[in-house]
């Protein structure tokens, strides 16, 4: 991997110092940070005014359900929290119920009777203000029969949905007939409809009914298409400092072209990656304009604009890294962004300042600069890093370019990029000056760009450049396929990677500026070494970099709760000093990973080791940082 990438693939993301502060009432104080309590009472009668405290327990005549059942009861899953009131008990249990017959119904349990005493009398006959016994907690008991499980009976569907075909939605006679089923028939019955352009489409009348001597469930479901019709104005809410005409531009709905639901959902989406507002909703009006064309609305809040931050990252090979950053999401009125970020590292690694790594960088874009689908992008970076075999560069880099989205999942983008290089290293004191032309190819099916569980995610970089100082002429490529896939609903999430790079062009590589080399090694690519570690050595056990590279890592991230996962990892990798890889020294680190889910992405911690180690290399490594590792 090359060098130019150490901050995309470093071994240490930053952990970003937010953090939550709660204040209970009553001068009861509690800090948390990523929900975790580090100190304060953790007495949740605190938070109550009355509090009452009960004990929960709850039976069910078929022992397959008990534990669904109990996952569903708000009272059980919070019996070590007290309720306000002897009122609010009875409250509390009478949801309950109806918490629980909804659940029921969801398994087609349309039978089911849920029983609850509370304080040993039956919660219908508790009279409207209640007084219970608390010298010890309150007993609350749940019984339930569930019941026969029902199937569909007759399915019919009419009115303009009786041209479809309900075995489609999963409503077949002798079926499933959860409610959860139904449910999602009829809305995805509406979905088809408005698929067609016809914006208006819902659901005229719905009938389910349960025979109780059968155990069936009858379903008629009735629709209203509406009219087909074209997207009509775009009216925006919510933009003060940004320009609402942008936004309705930047969204690429554009009146007359057909009305399609998917249509706004994906301009939901375009806005809500631009990172100006917190929170976007793109919907239809409920009715036709005079034209005969559906308005589109746009509600928006916007974000702070400016914001600043700091971060930690730690690596027990590499040493701890310290960043911040500056920004502002709307510079001039249409989005545009600027990002000011700073970063020392090696800190406890290096033994004195002139070894630390440095990094300052100014970046800044415009999107829709040339059309909604475009964005136009702008960088300078200054750098110096070093190696553990004493080797050193200084880079002062310039870039600027254009992306555009061709579809809804695929970005090219295209620059002109400048980078002056100084290396002192096993080829010597040299100095580089470098154009190039990146151009690129994103593709992105995944679900989630922080914690993706299904989907892939496909990208190519081609780099012509020209070397001013030896004048020659070189190209790197380089290409990484991801894939995700989960088992069950909340299951492990399987994830792979694979990333391959090759160079070519000039006469040795001594001639290619030490960033454009290819190495391995590290958080990013192969865990259990350190940054930049695998290479071609020479007989001094130097790193000399290479020209082509391939790095495959394997994750089951398993889910232990929803907030902590256990991750066991295997990556490999290999450099060579070819432009296609020989394979001749490969190189693997396995180890186990934590992940503790937070808003803005999972908390990482890896501990690998290395499989075949370098001579003085290290026995293992810990990586911390922010997000998934791929």
């Amino acid at each position: 991997m090359s060098k130019a990438y150490r901050h995309k693939a470093a071994l240490l993301a930053a952990v970003a110092l937010a953090s939550s502060l709660s204040v209970a009432p009553r001068g009861a104080m509690a800090f948390e940070i990523f929900g975790i309590k580090l100190f304060g009472s953790d007495d949740a009668a605190s938070q109550v005014v009355d509090p009452v405290r009960y004990t929960a327990n709850l039976t069910s005549s078929d022992p397959a359900l008990l534990s669904y059942l109990k996952d569903q009861s708000n009272l059980v899953s919070g019996q070590g929290d007290p309720a306000d009131g002897d009122f609010g008990l009875a409250v509390k249990a009478r949801d309950d119920r109806d918490r629980l017959i909804a659940a029921l119904y969801e398994k087609a349990r349309y039978g089911a009777v849920v029983n609850v005493m509370v304080g040993g009398t039956p919660l219908d006959k508790l009279p409207p203000s209640p007084v219970f016994d608390r010298s010890k907690p309150v007993p609350v008991v749940v019984s339930i029969d569930v019941g026969p499980e029902f199937k569909l009976g007759k399915v019919a569907l009419t009115g303009d949905a009786g041209r479809l075909d309900p075995g489609k939605y999963g409503l077949v006679s002798g079926g499933n007939a959860g409610s959860k089923v139904i449910l999602a028939a009829t809305d995805k019955i509406v979905t088809d409809l408005k698929a067609e352009g016809r914006p208006l489409a819902r659901i005229a009348d719905k009938e389910i009914v349960a025979d109780h001597h059968t155990n069936t469930v009858d379903v008629t479901i009735a629709a209203s298409s509406g009219p087909v019709a074209p997207m009509g104005q775009v009216s925006v809410k919510g933009a003060a400092a940004v320009d609402p005409g942008f936004v309705a531009e930047y969204s690429a709905i554009k009146p007359g072209e057909a009305y399609s639901p998917d249509r706004l959902t994906k301009a939901a989406k375009r806005l809500r990656e631009l990172g100006t507002f917190s929170t976007v909703t793109v919907t239809e009006a409920n009715q036709l304009a005079p034209d005969g064309s559906i308005p589109v609305n746009i509600e928006v809040s916007e974000s702070k604009q400016r914001y600043f931050g700091a971060g930690v990252q730690f690596s027990s090979i590499d040493g701890v890294g310290l960043q911040g950053y500056w920004g502002h999401r709307n510079l001039f009125g249409h989005a545009e962004s600027l990002k000011i970020t700073g970063s020392v590292s090696r800190l406890g690694q290096a033994k004195d300042f002139g070894k630390l790594d440095y990094s300052l960088g100014i970046a800044f874009a415009k999107p829709g600069a040339f059309g909604p689908a475009s964005t136009f992008t702008s960088n300078i970076n200054a750098a110096m890093t070093h190696l553990a075999d004493g080797s050193r560069s200084r880079t002062l880099s310039g870039a600027v370019g254009a992306s555009y989205d061709i579809t809804d999942y695929d970005t090219v983008s295209a620059g002109v990029a400048l980078e002056w290089t100084q290396s002192n290293d096993v080829y010597g004191n040299n100095h580089y000056l470098t154009a190039s032309l990146p151009i690129a190819w994103v593709r992105d099916m995944t679900d989630d760009k922080l914690n993706p569980t299904t989907g892939y995610r496909a990208s190519v970089t081609v780099k012509p450049s020209y070397e001013y100082y030896n004048k020659f002429v070189f190209t790197s490529a380089e290409g990484t396929l991801s894939g995700y896939k989960q088992i069950g609903d909340n299951g492990p999430v399987l994830a792979a990677r694979l990333a391959a790079g090759t160079l070519v062009g000039g006469s040795n590589l001594g001639e290619i500026p030490a960033t454009r080399r290819f190495f391995s090694g590290g958080g990013g690519s192969v865990r259990g070494y350190s940054y930049q570690a695998i290479s071609p050595r020479n007989g001094a056990n130097q790193e000399l970099g290479g020209r082509s590279y391939v790095t495959a890592s394997f994750e089951a991230r398993i889910p232990v709760t929803e907030q902590i996962g256990v991750v066991p990892f295997l990556d490999v990798g290999t450099v060579s000093s070819k432009s296609m890889p020989d394979f001749t020294d490969i190189r693997a680190g396995a180890g186990v990973g934590l992940r503790y889910a937070t808003p803005f992405g999972p908390l990482r911690l890896d501990v690998a080791v290395p499989l075949k180690r370098y001579p003085g290399g290290g026995t293992f490594g810990v990586y911390a940082g922010v997000g998934q590792a791929f």
